[in-house]
């Protein structure tokens, strides 16, 4: 039987751990084990032990649930719904679900792929593309096994005059497509996941953009009816902004990957998922940071909008958006719309971050509501969809200070401090072991003493392979993957042709 230690106890056991830079907790020891049981905590028995596997003057500790007793307690199989939004996640977030947090994380792991398997390499063949084919993605990333989900298709989408900083293209001049980019994938957990998540979940992932901030000045802060971009909608009022639209909505018929639209790729493929698995609790979830937020609103909202989730029997199939670091993306009459339908959506957001106040930084929901109804009618007026999960990066003792927005904006420091949340006005301690180094992945935001490089992620040479002959190029890859065959029958089927569905 485990020992039950006091706080007095374990102070005098570990004094250094109430250091904020962790220096006097021994190197040699590389894991500890302890218990203590709170009065505040709902599950008494805690883990205690030091996160780094080397030796190290300034190793991070975390404290965390014993998963064997969490699991025993709570099932995320018996508690999906809950976790999936149904009672819109009250109570869950102050304090921090421990369930919840896990499962956040495990989203954002999924959004974070997308800017993991990008090539933004401007001298690559294939800049603006995925770098690995469906069957590998995951085990290319380093996450085989991890996600437990298996790849179904890639979206694409075309160019958009109205987000230029969106797409990356090649200078080489043959490039794999003038008109496409590359922007996120739609997956299917597996069965050993399914039985453990308690539904088959089809989960849509969407990029954000990899050109750091420059995507919010393209922004034209202006809203548009969703009916008048091929979204069928009975009340004209509801609006979305024109730019996140159109990139939902646009298509080149020219383009043998832009030739069907963001929407028109994922309508079919939630259509196509739900008819395969007829007999199933079945959710969708969707996923994205940053502009990949947005679209992950918008098509939640489609989805429902449309009634593809509606089964033949008359059944829902759960939407939720999992949001990190989005920005609005309508007016209020479609936040009003897309809650009706029961589009579930929690945003995870940093206050120091400048995104999700875009746009509408005058007029939006944190107005009054008498005020925001008579500015209801105006073109710059935007509201937030769902609940909202608000983070603080200065209460990690990881992180330094910085007024550079990027770090504040980064999905790899959202999902750091997701991992160190508890409740407003807790002390921030990691809960997973989740490494802190992955903030320094694409940014340099973690304190110096942690001796972890900024922007460390890097392809081994740049890409580069030496030829037969010695000299160093650009290798070969396959092609990237288009659309599947069954698409336009699909697209017949749902009547999207014609716009509507």
């Amino acid at each position: 039987m485990a020992t039950s230690l006091s706080s007095a106890a374990l102070s005098s056991f570990l004094p250094s751990c109430r250091q904020p830079d962790h220096r006097a907790i021994t190197p040699q020891v590389s894991l500890l084990k302890c218990f203590l049981k709170t009065e505040k905590s709902p599950h008494p028995l805690h883990i205690c032990r030091v996160l780094s596997k080397a030796p190290s003057d300034h190793a991070p500790f975390a404290i965390e649930h014993d998963e064997d007793v969490l699991e025993r307690e709570r099932r995320l199989s018996d508690v999906w719904r809950e976790i999936h939004g149904e009672d819109d996640w009250v109570g869950m977030l102050d304090p921090m679900d421990p369930l919840l947090r896990s499962e956040l994380i495990r989203y954002g792991e999924m959004a974070q792929a997308c800017y993991d398997a990008f090539d933004f390499e401007p001298f690559s063949k294939y800049c603006g593309s995925c770098r690995y084919g469906k069957q590998e993605f995951f085990e290319r990333l380093d996450m085989k096994g991890r996600p437990g989900y298996d790849v179904t298709r890639y979206l694409y989408a075309t160019s958009n005059i109205n987000l230029p900083n969106f797409f990356m293209k090649s200078r080489w001049p043959k490039v794999w497509s003038k008109h496409a980019n590359w922007i996120g994938y739609m997956a299917v957990s597996d069965d050993e996941t399914t039985r453990r998540l308690g539904r088959r979940d089809i989960a849509v992932a969407w990029r954000g953009t990899v050109t750091r901030l420059e995507w919010v000045a393209d922004l034209m802060d202006f809203l548009v009816p969703v009916s008048s971009q091929r979204v069928p909608c009975p009340d004209p009022a509801v609006k979305a902004e024109s730019g996140f639209l159109s990139l939902y909505t646009d298509k080149e018929d020219d383009c043998k990957f832009a030739k069907y639209s963001a929407r028109e790729q994922i309508l079919t493929e939630v259509k196509r998922l739900i008819e395969k698995y007829p007999d199933e609790e079945l959710s969708i979830t969707m996923t994205g940071h940053s502009l990949g937020s947005a679209l992950a609103v918008l098509s939640a909202y489609d989805i429902a909008e449309t009634g593809i989730n509606v089964r033949q029997d008359s059944r829902a199939v759960p939407v939720c958006v999992f949001s990190f670091a989005g920005p609005r993306v309508g007016n209020a009459r479609f936040k009003e719309r897309a809650e009706v339908l029961g589009v579930k959506v929690l945003r995870v957001v940093n206050v120091h971050d400048m995104v999700p106040k875009s746009p509408g930084l005058v007029f939006n929901e944190r107005l009054p509501r008498a005020v925001m109804k008579l500015a209801g009618g105006l073109p710059w007026s935007y509201s937030h969809v769902g609940a909202e999960l608000e983070l603080d990066h200065e209460r990690s003792p990881f992180l330094k200070p910085t007024g550079d927005p990027a770090c504040a904006h980064n999905l790899e420091a959202h999902l750091h401090l997701l991992d160190g949340y508890h409740g407003k006005g807790q002390r921030f301690v990691l809960a997973s072991g989740r490494d802190p180094a992955l903030v320094n992945k694409d940014a340099d935001f973690l304190k110096d003493h942690h001796l972890v490089p900024p922007f460390w992620r890097q392809g081994h040479n740049k890409g580069l392979v030496r030829n037969h002959e010695g000299r160093w190029m650009q290798p070969e890859r396959p092609k990237p993957e288009d659309h599947p065959a069954y698409m336009d029958h699909h697209v017949e089927q749902l009547g999207l042709h014609n716009g509507r569905a």
